[in-house]
């Protein structure tokens, strides 16, 4: 019997270790977890979607099976309703009145609650309730009461009731807005308590007042925070619904100078039953909000100082 040696100068060859199993084992785990958020997802968000992609190429009044006319619905938006773009024309009115107001009015308020030192969590909980409750109907019908004739706005200023008025009414709906700063509030005291104090201290050394420094140092590092809360609150805007509803009774009025996209919507949806016209605009809307956050995202380069980047 022979036996033949191996080399000491040889190794044996040995099969590959290999990790998949516990690899294959974690993201096993991780679809299990997330396997609720998905299906949420898909049959929450992604299937309307695209049931309303459809529709929107569709004539539907939601008793009749949908029928089919291409893009008679999108030319009959921009070239044949004139309330549309009456729509269009007050949102963009609302936008521009009610954002830029609730954003200073949340950092004039956080900036006061910043040089607070007692109370400090009293106020701030304080400030933060309206938004809490603003998005409700019933204080949408009070604050309908409050600027209505004979309410508190009339009693105080002798204006009349603005709700009645097509010059006051859209202004009565975004103060309701600018009335709901909580949350932007909020987020700005956060982002204030983040900004070094040895960065105002500096500033006063090289002689620099309260306003200097609020215009050298708070506004550059809270540039971040004023985007994002830009950002958000432009989109909130887009979509209001509730206060215009309630404060014009669900008509728009006076002469539609209350009605906003979203409530048109509405109107040609679930009042006119025109479910495939409402489809229509409502991507419409998605693709303009889109347009006007990547314009944001875009301008933001000019302006939004991140201190982890040097040369912005």
């Amino acid at each position: 019997m022979t036996t033949t040696a191996i080399p000491t100068g040889e190794k044996r060859a040995t099969a590959p270790t290999t990790k998949r199993g516990p690899r294959r084992e974690r993201q096993g785990a991780a679809w299990v977890f997330l396997s609720p958020w998905v299906l949420g997802a898909s049959v929450l968000t992604l299937l309307p979607m695209a049931v309303s992609l459809y529709l929107s190429f569709t004539d539907y009044n939601l008793f009749d099976p949908p029928h089919w006319v291409g893009l008679r619905n999108y030319t009959q938006m921009f070239t044949e309703d004139p309330r549309y773009w009456r729509s269009v024309t007050t949102t963009l009115m609302y936008v521009v009145i009610a954002v830029p107001l609730q954003l200073a009015l949340a950092l004039v308020v956080a900036l006061a609650l910043k040089s607070m030192k007692r109370g400090k969590a009293f106020y701030r909980s304080a400030f933060y309730a309206p938004s809490l409750l603003g998005a409700s109907m019933s204080i949408a019908l009070v604050w309908r009461a409050v600027f209505n004739d004979g309410g508190t706005v009339d009693n105080l200023f002798g204006t009349g009731g603005w709700v009645n008025r097509p010059g006051w009414a859209l202004l009565a709906v975004a103060l309701l807005t600018v009335w709901q700063f909580g949350a932007p509030m909020v987020i700005f005291l956060a982002g204030l308590q983040q900004i070094p104090a040895e960065l105002y201290e500096a500033a006063a050394v090289d002689g620099a007042g309260k306003w200097r420094q609020f215009l050298s140092v708070t506004v550059p590092m809270l540039s971040p925070v004023l985007f994002f809360n830009l950002v958000l609150q432009t989109i909130q805007a887009f979509q209001v619904f509730t206060p215009a509803f309630a404060v014009s009774a669900g008509k728009g009025g006076p002469a539609d100078s209350t009605l906003v996209y979203t409530m048109y919507l509405y109107d040609r949806g679930f009042v006119a039953s025109h479910m495939g016209y409402a489809s229509a605009m409502a991507w419409v809307l998605l693709l303009v909000i889109g347009v006007v956050t990547a314009v944001l995202f875009r301008t933001s380069r000019s302006w939004v100082f991140y201190a982890s980047e040097g040369d912005r």
